[in-house]
C-alpha cells in the first residue's frame, strides 16, 4: 500500500511541475479553432440580429434599450406585463448598482437571491450569437444562484459583449482581467433559453432545473 501511495503522489508532483504547467498553457494558446458557422464571422450588427433570433428561438424574450439608464423602466414594464410583484433581487454589479430603481417604484435589493424571490436581475459577462447563449461568470458581483433560484431571470447584456462563437468567450475572459494570475472564475454558466426537460413522460417541462422565464435586456452603447 505504501508503494502505491508513493507512486501516486510522485505522479501528482510531476504533473504539477512549473515546466509542465507552462507547456500545457502554451498548447492551449496554440490550439486551432474548429470549423465555425458563417454567422460567427459576421459584422457586429449582424451578430446582434443573429443572437436575438437564436435567443427567441429557445423561448427567451429580448428587448433592446438605448442605454443602461433605460434598464429599470424596462424591468418595471416587464413586471407589470407579467403581473409580477415590483420587487427584484439585483446582483451587486457596478452597472446595476448605478441604476435608479427607486424612480420606477421598484424595490430592488442588492444581494444574493432567496428561494422566495420571484425575479432576479443579473449582468451577463457576454453572449454567443451562433447559439443565443448567455455567458454568466461567478464572482462577488455576479452570484451564480441568481441564474437558478428566481423563477424569472432578467439578464442585462451590452451589445458590444456579443461574440460570434463559443471559442471567443474564453479569449474575452482571459483578456478581461477576470482570469488574472492565471485563474478563471470558479463557475462559468452557459444559459441557452429557459430551463426545460423532457425526462417526465417525454413531455417538455419548464422551470425544473432553473427559471421558467428568461428576459434579456439588450443595451445599445452610443
Amino acid at each position: 500500500m505504501s508503494d502505491a501511495r508513493h507512486a501516486i503522489l510522485s505522479r501528482i508532483r510531476e504533473a504539477s511541475l512549473p515546466g509542465r504547467e507552462r507547456d500545457a498553457t502554451a498548447r492551449l494558446r496554440r490550439h486551432r479553432r474548429n470549423l465555425q458557422p458563417e454567422c460567427a464571422r459576421s459584422s457586429d450588427a449582424e451578430l446582434i440580429d443573429v443572437f436575438v433570433r437564436k435567443a427567441e428561438a429557445v423561448q427567451a424574450s429580448v428587448v433592446r434599450v438605448a442605454g443602461l439608464e433605460d434598464v429599470p423602466p424596462e424591468v418595471s414594464r416587464y413586471l407589470r406585463h407579467r403581473n409580477l410583484p415590483a420587487h427584484v433581487a439585483v446582483a451587486p454589479h457596478d452597472d446595476l448598482e448605478s441604476m435608479d430603481w427607486a424612480a420606477m417604484t421598484i424595490t430592488a435589493e442588492r444581494r444574493k437571491p432567496l428561494d422566495s424571490d420571484h425575479c432576479g436581475v443579473n449582468r451577463a459577462f457576454c453572449a454567443v450569437a451562433e447559439s443565443g447563449t448567455l455567458i454568466m461568470t461567478s464572482g462577488p458581483d455576479s452570484p451564480s444562484t441568481m441564474n437558478f433560484l428566481p423563477e424569472t431571470h432578467i439578464a442585462v447584456l451590452k451589445e458590444s459583449d456579443i461574440v460570434g462563437a463559443a471559442e471567443d468567450v474564453w479569449d474575452r475572459l482571459r483578456a478581461s482581467g477576470r482570469a488574472s494570475a492565471g485563474s478563471l472564475p470558479r463557475t462559468v454558466n452557459m444559459i441557452t433559453g429557459v430551463s426545460r426537460t423532457g425526462d417526465i413522460e417525454q413531455t417538455i417541462q419548464t422551470g425544473v432545473h432553473g427559471p421558467r422565464h428568461l428576459h434579456i435586456v439588450l443595451v445599445k452603447e452610443t
